[in-house]
């Protein structure tokens, strides 16, 4: 059963970066914004605060920025 609030990011690799993701689901406007909030420790991945912007994501890991969370899809 899916969580409605969390919304599903389709890639089409196995992979993607942490920076990437931010930006393909439209959490920051650019990189530089991703690198001030993951340096700020305000993006938690699978619930834990991240701190590497390069950080790879695959399929099931949850982001969550300013209280909206999405996860990576297949």
């Amino acid at each position: 059963m899916s969580n409605p609030e969390i919304e599903e990011i389709p890639i089409r690799d196995e992979m993607i970066r942490l920076g990437q993701l931010l930006k393909l689901a439209n959490l920051v406007e650019d990189g530089v914004e991703a690198a001030d909030l993951i340096r700020n420790g305000l993006v938690k991945v699978n619930g834990d605060i991240e701190e590497r912007r390069g950080r790879q994501l695959h399929a099931g890991d949850t982001v969550t920025v300013n209280g909206r969370t999405v996860r990576v899809s297949a």
